[in-house]
């Protein structure tokens, strides 16, 4: 059985586009293809020009390292290492050493409210906290993409709303953001939204 059908669409850079759909509706294999963590069957799928579908896995994990940054619902944030520690991982995996990791982890953090929370342990942290440091993971490559799967999953409705004023922020200062959610009043937060439906995309909408 196909989880995707003949799908065929175009994200441009900087838009900021919600992919909606009931659980089992394909959504999660469409955002693992657009986060280069599966391959297609058949098709193509471009990123900034280079055709991703044809690349091998070293080349894939290079590609997810630099290109894109990924924020999940469970924040996936390591228990034993601090916010500026967990947000300049991705810069160890690029070669950087520790003094630019950490000045690019505090920038980032920076920019998410997190400076006072530097030195903290993800237990030290609420759950708003905790994705704000996850957010700033994302950024802290400079990415293309910002895919975030169902993002405000875990989190209260006063902090959703903080969360998704971030992610406005961060597509208004020049980045592409792929938001993945089931929940309407979030999707809503997009300027675009996909929905997808047994494996076809039922609906592709933007926004005045």
């Amino acid at each position: 059985m196909r989880a995707l059908h003949t799908i065929s669409i175009s994200i441009e850079k900087n838009e900021y586009v919600a992919l909606m759909g009931p659980s089992g509706s394909g959504k999660s294999t469409l955002m693992n293809m657009l986060g280069c963590l599966d391959t297609p069957t058949s098709g193509e799928y471009r990123l900034n020009g280079k055709d991703v579908s044809r690349m091998n896995d070293n080349q894939l994990a290079d590609i997810r390292n630099k290109e894109i940054g990924f924020v999940f619902q469970t924040f996936n944030l390591l228990p034993r290492y601090t916010a500026l520690e967990n947000v300049g991982l991705p810069l160890v995996y690029s070669g950087i050493g520790k003094m630019k990791r950490d000045e690019r982890a505090r920038e980032v953090l920076n920019q998410v409210g997190l400076t006072d929370r530097i030195n903290h342990r993800p237990n030290e942290l609420s759950g708003g906290q905790k994705q704000r440091v996850a957010i700033a993971r994302a950024m802290v490559n400079h990415p293309s993409i910002i895919l975030a799967d169902e993002p405000t999953g875990n989190l209260d409705s006063k902090t959703s709303l903080e969360i998704m004023s971030l992610f406005a922020e961060i597509q208004a200062k020049g980045n592409t953001v792929i938001l993945v959610t089931h929940e309407e009043d979030i999707a809503l937060h997009a300027k675009r939204i996909i929905r997808v439906k047994d494996g076809f995309v039922e609906s592709d909408q933007k926004k005045g």
